[in-house]
């Protein structure tokens, strides 16, 4: 496979390459994740089955269009690609900072920027993505309320019933979901789509993000998920809203756009995410 990446960088980059070294980092999935270099240059790489080549894929459009639309320093996508057996993509190397960080502020104002651009008038990809390694649907929806409803919380729903599991029923939720959203007013923005701490850092003090699961939508989405796990430091979001104030009724709509991970969390690892999904959907519907 190795000799697969070298050429495919040497293609892309219009030289010659072959690593020199190679370093296995840590991973938090099923991925394995390289560094790799020679005495110039250093590179990313994710290496994943061959199936997964399609999920690498939407990775590299997600990037390049936060790159085109946003802020953050975003890695450039060298390439691409697969064997016989596995399927990988190439990044370019970023040595991401070390000591706590500091300047979350800015993180909060790169969001704020990003969705403050509203040059979609509907909801949705041209393409569908993943969450994960979870299909994430993108249907262009006019209404903001049918679009999560349908693409992102009934999709989970159907998921966890087709492996036999059924929290709540699948219509009356959805129904539900949908007279919660109705009259919230929702211009559509570029999301991250996977917007927690696991996947932004800075380098060189500059906010930085990466694993995307770009959609346009409801801004909100991209908070709630922030504060799901691991809550940012508050000068992240007293940024934010400096420059764009979330909406009266944020904090009700929360409980519901954090369930859409809740359950994809479900959806994949089983377990206690059950449980707490199970239980988030309970809440919602007291």
């Amino acid at each position: 496979m190795w000799n697969s990446v070298n050429e495919q960088i040497s293609q892309a980059m219009h030289f010659d390459f072959k690593h020199t070294f190679k370093r296995q980092l840590q991973s938090p999935n099923n991925d394995k994740y390289f560094q790799i270099g020679d005495d110039l240059h250093h590179f990313f790489v994710k290496v994943a089955h061959l199936s997964d080549l399609e999920r690498l894929e939407c990775e590299a459009f997600n990037l390049e269009l936060l790159t085109q639309e946003s802020l953050f320093m975003i890695p450039d996508c060298i390439t691409t690609g697969c064997n016989i057996e596995f399927s990988f993509i190439v990044l370019e190397w970023l040595e991401l900072d070390k000591q706590p960080h500091t300047n979350w502020h800015e993180m909060g104002e790169h969001l704020a920027h990003l969705h403050q651009k509203h040059t979609q008038a509907m909801f949705g990809l041209d393409n569908d993505n993943f969450l994960g390694p979870t299909l994430q649907p993108n249907r262009w929806h006019k209404k903001w309320d049918v679009f999560f409803a349908e693409e992102r919380i009934g999709w989970q729903l159907q998921l966890l019933q087709e492996k036999g599991i059924e929290l709540v029923n699948q219509d009356t939720f959805i129904a539900f979901v949908k007279d919660a959203l109705h009259s919230h007013i929702v211009e559509p923005s570029l999301l991250h789509g996977d917007f927690w701490r696991r996947n932004m850092g800075f380098y060189n003090n500059v906010p930085s993000v990466f694993d995307p699961a770009c959609y346009y939508g409801d801004r909100e989405c991209d908070i709630a998920m922030s504060e799901l796990y691991a809550p940012l430091p508050d000068s992240f979001y007293d940024a934010y809203n400096d420059i764009y104030p979330l909406q009266v009724g944020y904090e009700q709509r929360r409980a519901i756009y954090q369930l859409y991970p809740m359950l994809n969390n479900a959806n994949i690892f089983a377990g206690h995410y059950l449980t707490e999904a199970k239980q988030q959907i309970d809440q919602l519907l007291k």
